[in-house]
Formats: structure tokens, C-alpha cells, sequence
């Protein structure tokens, strides 16, 4: 396994982490196989989708916040409910076949670190078999 750290700046954001997944495969040395990517965090999640055009993710993360507002009359102490639905809708996870020591990902796809209660440090798994 190895572990990268992604810091976010704002309070909802997708980041790139195609890059870094890529160099953990290569660093895992495992030509032929699937790569989990896993987040260790209960208000951000990791995603498929596309890197060709920023405006997708824009559009997302506007229909998350217009579907689940930060203020949405949640009984959650510290706040951060919208966070935590967010990312189980997402998911913590994704699955990306490894094919010739590289990721399998279509055309235009990319994988995405889904922040829903930044700005933080957060840690990103990476696991090839």
C-alpha cells in the first residue's frame, strides 16, 4: 500500500488525483491487477469521472450544494451533516483495473478527491493486487 496526502483549499472542491495514483501504481510495481483507491475520511469521498472539461466538476458540486445545503436543519453537533451525506452518496472508494503497470481508465476519465468540509490535509490509500 502506499499513502499520499491531498491538501485542500476550500470547503467543498474535487482535486485531480490521477497523477498520484498513476506514480503509486508504478512505485507498487504491479503490472497486471486492480487498484483500490481509498479515502480514510467520513466528510470527503473519491470519484470517477471526467478531466477534460473543469466545468463537470463545477456543475457537481453545484448540484450537491443546491440538494444538500450546509444549512439544512441537521441535528449533527459539530455542523458538518451536509459533509457526511455528501460523501456516502459518493463513496470512499473506487475500483481502476491495472493494465501494463498503468491505470486502465477510460479516454476521459480522471479520479477525483471529493473535499466536503475543507479546507484539510487528507490522506489517500492506494492498493494494487
Amino acid at each position: 500500500m502506499e499513502a499520499f496526502t491531498v491538501s485542500t483549499g476550500s470547503g467543498t472542491s474535487f482535486e485531480d488525483i490521477t497523477e498520484q495514483v498513476r506514480r503509486a501504481v508504478k512505485n507498487l510495481g504491479v503490472r497486471e491487477g486492480l487498484c483500490c483507491v481509498y479515502v480514510p475520511h467520513t466528510t470527503a469521498a473519491v470519484t470517477i469521472n471526467e478531466n477534460a472539461d473543469p466545468t463537470v466538476c463545477r456543475d457537481i458540486i453545484m448540484e450537491f450544494n443546491r440538494l444538500i445545503p450546509l444549512e439544512g436543519g441537521y441535528s449533527h453537533m459539530e455542523g458538518n451533516s451536509a459533509a457526511h451525506i455528501k460523501s456516502t452518496i459518493v463513496g470512499e472508494s473506487v475500483c481502476v483495473p491495472v493494465s501494463g503497470a498503468d491505470l486502465g481508465l477510460g479516454t476521459w476519465q480522471g479520479i477525483y478527491f471529493c473535499e466536503f468540509d475543507g479546507p484539510r490535509k487528507r490522506t489517500v490509500h492506494v492498493t494494487v493486487r
